[in-house]
């Protein structure tokens, strides 16, 4: 089997006791390491009693430093890309050197572990069978309202990493864009001590960090948009079947209950929906 040149080792978003055996193991055994930041990766390479040469590679220095790790790789070295936690190469520049050593024809792999919006997902009570990733949000404002605007509708469950100094405004716009009713779980501190998981609607939780200062980085985690009864259904639809069924001689409580029973509504809903028709 083709050698592995480029593995992908997820690193701890809190706890240490989450770094894998595997994952010290490859972290061992590699030529160098490519971390985000060394002196952070050193702290937790150190107390594993693990001690390879470091490279950086981040935002500011993801060219020239990717040209030197390729360079190392096709020469036949090994490394481990790492971030300061969590699964590199997701929201993390390490998508480019990962793009680049498949174009260039090197094995790349993954040793997986925490990953913080997952997990933060997995926790939030929210629906979890389709929802997207959308990280942290673009700074400048019209970037930002663009990006919201175009989610308004989506109805996957959304997620967001936020800033502590940032989230109060970041839930005032949310409750602001979305609607002050849409449900959201911030999660913050994952695996840490003061692990924290409030749930709540946007209005309830722009009131509740209002008045309590935010520690800690947060995940927040969106409910997807819900269209209320009269958007959900096709009016003309309701109304044609409510005269088809009155010409058939069914009853007014008959055919409500009927057309209710179709489109999961009460008899009632049907009713105040018939009347406005």
């Amino acid at each position: 089997m083709e050698k592995i040149s480029l593995y992908l080792v997820a690193t701890p978003i809190g706890n240490r006791g989450d770094l894998s055996p595997r994952a010290v193991e490859i972290l061992s055994s590699v030529d160098f390491i490519a971390a985000e930041d060394t002196r952070t990766s050193g702290i937790l390479l150190t107390s594993f009693g693990i001690h390879k040469p470091m490279i950086s590679y981040h935002d500011h220095n993801r060219r020239a430093h990717g040209e030197k790790i390729l360079a190392r790789l096709q020469a036949g070295e090994t490394c481990a890309l790492v971030s300061d936690a969590g699964m590199p190469a997701v929201s993390d520049p390490g998508e480019d050197l990962v793009a680049e050593c498949l174009d260039a024809g090197l094995r790349v792999s993954t040793i997986p572990g925490p990953c913080a919006f997952v997990t933060a997902l997995a926790m939030s009570g929210l629906p979890t069978r389709r929802f997207a990733f959308e990280g942290f949000l673009p700074t400048g404002k019209k970037d930002r309202r663009q990006l919201l605007d175009s989610l308004k509708t989506d109805p996957r469950t959304l997620l967001f990493y936020e800033a502590p100094h940032r989230l109060l405004d970041t839930l005032t716009e949310f409750s602001s864009v979305f609607g002050s009713d849409r449900r959201i779980s911030c999660v913050r501190e994952i695996t840490k001590i003061y692990e924290e998981c409030r749930r709540s609607t946007l209005g309830e939780a722009v009131e509740y960090f209002t008045e309590t200062v935010p520690r800690g980085e947060f995940v927040l985690v969106l409910e997807g948009y819900a269209p209320s009864v009269s958007e959900a259904l096709d009016e003309e639809q309701i109304l044609a079947l409510w005269r088809e069924k009155s010409a058939e001689g069914m009853g007014k409580s008959a055919a409500a209950k009927a057309i209710a029973k179709e489109f999961s509504l009460s008899k009632q809903e049907v009713y105040d929906l018939i009347k406005d028709l």
